[in-house]
């Protein structure tokens, strides 16, 4: 971070810019540590990208803030639309499996939010998408995996 940005992780070959006039709170120049520190997650959406990939990101928007709670996993990003599509897609049998709040980025970033009980469902869930990524039946696998009430 600087005085008026941080400089953002967003699983990506290239890290992004968030300037401070983005932000979702009213910051001093000079102020940013106080208003994240290192390490902090946040929910934010990818406003700009030029030629030269320096990326701009914003927390102005429905939704989008700091993350107090919850747990953050990840997953390659090339099964991101193998998780979030279709009609029996496997983020919303998640969902419905374990009552948590899931966002689940491009980047194959997911924050989980929710009881022990449906994280633990949800973690276990994802660490079988990635030992499995290149089954051709994977969302009907992790249904019958839900269905047996066990998320291993």
């Amino acid at each position: 971070m600087r005085s008026n940005i941080w400089f953002i992780d967003l699983n990506a070959p290239f890290n992004a810019i968030l300037p401070m006039s983005l932000a979702p709170m009213k910051i001093e120049y000079g102020g940013t540590r106080d208003a994240m520190d290192v390490g902090t997650t946040i929910l934010c959406r990818v406003q700009e990208v030029d030629e030269a990939h320096s990326s701009v990101v914003t927390m102005k928007g429905m939704g989008l803030r700091k993350v107090n709670s919850g747990f953050i996993d990840t997953i390659p990003p090339h099964l991101v639309g193998t998780i979030s599509s279709g009609s029996n897609a496997i983020i919303n049998q998640l969902k419905d499996a374990s009552n948590c709040r899931i966002i689940l980025g491009a980047n194959g970033r997911i924050w989980v939010d929710g009881e022990p009980e449906g994280i633990r469902i949800v973690r276990d869930a994802l660490a079988f998408v990635r030992d499995n990524e290149h089954s051709t039946e994977l969302a009907d696998a992790i249904a019958g995996q839900l269905a047996n009430g066990n998320g291993e």
